[in-house]
């Protein structure tokens, strides 16, 4: 059975754009409805994949950090092609890491961060998410219990050695938010299930933005972007968005 995997998407629209970044194992559908919102407000949005997301889980694993901040900065780089000269960047869970790893090394006009982690969990604790997202792919597929348990098993054995770069990568991040300058947006979950809600202040105090901004949101989880709460998420953005010095 042949599934439709989301596609990356580039929602061409007014003069200002927004480069958005979806999370670990996750993809561009994470934010299509953030993206398609702002389109109606006249904002340019794409959102790329990162190598190994939205496809088999077994070439998910042979990929890691370095390659999907190539995919970030060509992203970037898309939107600056077309003829976009301000661009904002937002991203959901890693998509935020990203994001602030933007802010430090690109020209960006704000950063907004949702669920973003600052700390991480073992090795062996993060693969158990990259097992679980493998058989919710599989199960997608139409394969039987038998051909799963198969090919979760080969999985189990292989592991994921690039998740220990995840980890330096989110520790790299955190060190450099003194640079972060440009206007921030933190955006966090109560009730996350996945990270550490904290990394929502941690992020909020250690970054050297004078233009700053910490929401919580109570009865959302993880994935805010998907949550109960996601058009209110949508129109804090939209305005964080609107409160920039564009000069388009």
């Amino acid at each position: 059975m042949r599934i439709a995997q989301p596609k990356p998407f580039f929602f061409e629209s007014g003069k200002r754009a927004v480069l958005l970044l979806h999370g670990f194992t996750g993809t561009s559908a994470d934010v299509r409805m953030l993206g398609r919102f702002l389109e109606k407000k006249g904002y340019t949005s794409l959102a790329p994949h990162y190598k190994g997301h939205g496809v088999p889980p077994e070439e998910l694993i042979e990929t890691g950090p370095d390659q999907w901040w190539e995919d970030v900065v060509a992203g970037f780089n898309q939107l600056r092609d077309a003829g976009y000269e301000e661009i904002a960047v937002g991203g959901l869970s890693l998509g935020g890491v990203f994001s602030l790893k933007v802010g430090v090394k690109l020209p960006v006009k704000g950063i907004v961060t949702m669920c973003a982690p600052m700390s991480m969990k073992t090795t062996d604790t993060m693969f158990q998410g990259v097992l679980k997202y493998a058989a919710d792919y599989k199960k997608f597929e139409g394969k039987s219990a038998v051909e799963i348990e198969e090919e979760m098993e080969a999985l189990r054995v292989q592991s994921m050695p690039s998740l220990r770069d995840l980890r330096d990568l989110v520790y790299r991040v955190k060190d450099e938010l003194g640079q972060v300058e440009a206007p921030l947006f933190v955006v966090q979950s109560r009730k996350d299930e996945v990270i550490d809600p904290n990394s929502a202040n941690v992020i909020y105090d250690k970054s050297n933005a004078v233009e700053k901004e910490l929401k919580w949101f109570e009865d959302s989880g993880h994935v805010i972007t998907l949550g109960p709460e996601k058009e209110q998420l949508h129109e804090d953005v939209y305005q964080f968005l609107e409160s920039l010095d564009w000069n388009v």
